[in-house]
């Protein structure tokens, strides 16, 4: 069995605790929270103040960081790695070189193996992204997300004054997305790829057209895109609005060779985003106790895993039924 901890217990450290459930090789033996033990409630697992981590270092296999990337995993993934071998979501793509260096060495001097950006984007998407280009060289990628929660625009959106609560939908242009299968000519812009959908629930007076301007002239956020504004009631929101939904597609559009084209894509379509990426982070946790057992030590990503280490299965299996 492999001992896995749980470095953090919000949305995405739930949906790791129900991914460990469905893998029998695998078994959650404590939940880390920078909160009072006494007031997080788990499925069973003991729960223990992040800095009483160290007296679990015998006992946890892998720990798996669910800190956000903004500030927590920065700090907590390379502090982790001096006494487990890890995993996290680090999902800052500017970033991802400084992180990789300070995980890296922080895990090469405890002798750790510590993956950083699993998840599907960074993660399974940087993997087909990889491989659509390695298979087809002359073409090019093309990343679409959504349908889906945006938690850090929804979050945005509630900043805003006058806005009680609020949920915004990232969604793929679909004809953008039938000329890139197609391998027609399109301009692909920040406009021209996706829309966004904002729900909003609006204070009892406030200025609706305001807010609604606000939005939608926002830098960075929705400046730049086709931008829709629906008020609602908090009745609204929390019956029609109340789930995390996701996803996304990778497409690579090549040549074989000259006026012969070939289109690799994957899609991924989630009725829980946290559920999903605490499934991949799962499956990653396996990876990396895995090259643990065999000696390796320091940063990994994605690039680095074999589907053999993987899958919970045999290579005999995988050979003999998934080849």
């Amino acid at each position: 069995m492999i001992r896995i901890a749980i470095n953090g217990y919000g949305n995405l450290g739930r949906g790791v605790e129900q991914a460990i459930a469905r893998n029998d090789d695998m078994e959650l033996v404590v939940v880390f929270t920078r909160r009072d033990p006494s007031s997080v409630m788990t499925g069973g697992a003991p729960v223990a103040r992040l800095d009483e981590a160290s007296a679990w270092a015998d006992r946890v296999d892998v720990c798996i960081n669910c800190g956000g990337s903004a500030t927590d995993l920065i700090e907590q993934t390379p502090a982790s790695s001096i006494l487990f071998h890890t995993v996290d979501s680090f999902d800052t793509h500017a970033r991802i070189p400084e992180h990789y260096a300070a995980v890296d060495a922080a895990a090469r001097a405890a002798g750790r193996v510590s993956l950083i950006s699993a998840g599907w984007d960074p993660g399974l998407f940087s993997m087909l992204r990889v491989l659509g280009e390695a298979v087809l060289p002359e073409g090019a990628s093309t990343t679409f997300w959504g349908p889906g929660v945006s938690q850090g625009h929804s979050d945005a959106l509630r900043r805003i004054d006058g806005v009680v609560d609020a949920k915004q939908y990232t969604r793929p242009v679909p004809q953008t997305v039938e000329a890139v299968k197609d391998g027609r000519e399109v301009e692909l812009t920040t406009r021209s790829m996706h829309t966004r959908d904002c729900y909003v629930v609006a204070a009892e007076g406030a200025d609706r057209d305001a807010i609604e301007r606000q939005i939608v002239e926002m830098p960075n956020y929705f400046a730049d895109y086709d931008t829709t504004v629906t008020f609602v009631t908090a009745e609204e929101l929390a019956a029609e609005h109340a789930g995390i939904p996701h996803g996304g597609q990778v497409i690579r559009r090549g040549l074989t060779s000259e006026g012969t084209g070939a289109t690799v894509g994957f899609e991924l379509a989630l009725d829980s985003n946290p559920e999903f990426t605490g499934s991949v982070l799962v499956a990653v946790a396996r990876a990396v106790a895995r090259m643990a057992a065999r000696g390796e030590v320091g940063a990994r990503t994605v690039f680095d895993v074999t589907l053999g280490d993987l899958s919970a299965r045999s290579a005999e299996d995988l050979r003999a039924h998934s080849l």
